[in-house]
């Protein structure tokens, strides 16, 4: 198929990339800033669009993985937006992690404009992204996510419709509120473990195969251990997603106190110098003398 893909960052990149290599589509590329887009383009080939609307004209499918919902409305409803080229029966697939509202909001402009509009978060992180073995949560049509999910398969291992415009944004916000809790129990885990004097390695490999086992010990633990944060998910993309959380359950009346706890946790790391350290950091929050919560 003829696709365009919108924003180039660490997920956007290695995805678009297994369109054009793994699919065999022919893929067109946009981003903010025009030599992160040439350069993709001398390593991958493909064409480079100057704006979002020159990425989506003529295409069958276009994909988009910016920032936040101020990005996604800015390359799709704003100026030179990718909306205004979307052909009739194509599908514009937004893989972008935002509130539940702006899909509802820009499902709703497409439909006036008779093409499809899918809200695909994803989940696996950046070596998801590079390795093709994403998991997506789509919300929309079942028709259009019929059309995209083909091309989507060239990055992910699973693709599941989840309900109307919106579902697939509510979906990862389940996703996020579960790991939250989940890397805080094992940061305070490995901090207890380095407290007592347990080899802390052993103690995860033995504990990785039981209950406790899970992807975050079986991927973070030992950088935990190591004290290494440098890569990864990002506390400042993490308290953006907890803020969408708690801001939507605010308003269908979910109790979030974990949550917002972490929340709370996550902004001292952000004061600590490590907004762009990996999620798993909470630990370091535990190890600084002084830190401030339930803990003491």
């Amino acid at each position: 198929m003829d696709i365009g893909f919108i924003g180039l960052g660490v997920m956007g990149a290695p995805m678009a990339a297994h369109l054009h290599h793994r699919g065999g589509h022919k893929v067109t590329v946009y981003n903010r800033s025009p030599a992160k887009a040439a350069a993709w383009v001398d390593q991958h080939g493909g064409d480079v669009a100057r704006t979002p609307a020159d990425c989506a004209r003529g295409k069958d499918l276009v994909f988009a993985c910016v920032g936040n919902d101020d990005d996604v409305r800015a390359v799709t409803i704003g100026e030179d937006g990718a909306f205004a080229a979307m052909r009739k029966g194509s599908v514009f697939i937004d893989h972008t992690t935002t509130s539940a509202q702006v899909a509802r909001e820009l499902h709703a402009i497409a439909s006036e404009g008779g093409f499809g509009f899918i809200d695909a978060p994803v989940s696996g992180g950046q070596s998801g992204a590079e390795n093709g073995v994403l998991t997506v949560m789509c919300g929309g049509e079942v028709e259009d996510v019929g059309k995209a999910e083909g091309a989507i398969a060239s990055y992910a291992r699973l693709c599941r419709h989840l309900g109307a415009a919106g579902s697939g944004q509510l979906a990862k916000m389940v996703n996020q509120l579960c790991i939250a809790g989940v890397v805080q129990g094992l940061a305070e885990g490995v901090h207890f473990a380095q407290r007592a004097g347990l080899p802390v390695e052993a103690v995860m490999e033995v504990l990785g195969k039981g209950a406790a086992g899970s992807w975050q010990m079986e991927n973070r633990a030992s950088t935990m251990q190591a004290g290494r944060y440098e890569f990864g998910f990002a506390v400042d993309w993490m308290r953006k997603d907890l803020g969408i959380c708690l801001a939507e359950g605010a308003r269908n009346g979910a109790r979030l106190p974990l949550a917002a706890l972490v929340d709370e946790f996550y902004a001292e790391v952000q004061a600590m110098g490590g907004g762009r350290w990996d999620t798993s950091s909470l630990l370091a929050r535990l190890n600084r003398e002084g830190a401030s919560g339930i803990d003491g």
